[in-house]
């Protein structure tokens, strides 16, 4: 079973920055895609942001025009989510998310999630 350890969360006044951090026990390089996802309180889960194994990211609307970024260092095995101009929507459990593809069938790994609170 592929585990995921992220860190980074934290209290963070509105404005600030927080960088998220996940590294898989497997290579990184053998999921098609890595990604971050958030839940804020009473919502369901969606997606932040993903970047494929090529390095191609993808955005949710919510976050597009540069607040966040991610990225990966594969020699690290790591991505990263770069968070700024943090607002208090943004706050959230936010879990780092492993997927790959075999056939038709897609498998999914999640982190156990690390919390985001930002104050306003």
């Amino acid at each position: 079973q592929v585990q995921l350890v992220e860190s980074g969360g934290g209290l963070v006044q509105a404005g600030g920055s927080l960088t998220l951090s996940c590294g898989p026990s497997a290579n990184i390089l053998s999921f098609d895609a890595m990604g971050w996802y958030r839940q804020a309180p009473g919502k369901q889960r969606e997606l932040v942001a993903t970047i494929t194994s090529g390095g191609s990211p993808n955005y949710a609307d919510s976050v597009k025009g540069g607040r966040f970024t991610i990225s990966r260092d594969n020699t690290r095995n790591t991505v990263y989510l770069q968070m700024n101009s943090l607002k208090p929507e943004d706050t959230a459990v936010y879990y780092c998310n492993a997927m790959s593809t075999w056939g038709s069938r897609r498998y999914d790994f999640w982190g156990q999630g690390t919390q985001v609170t930002v104050s306003s």
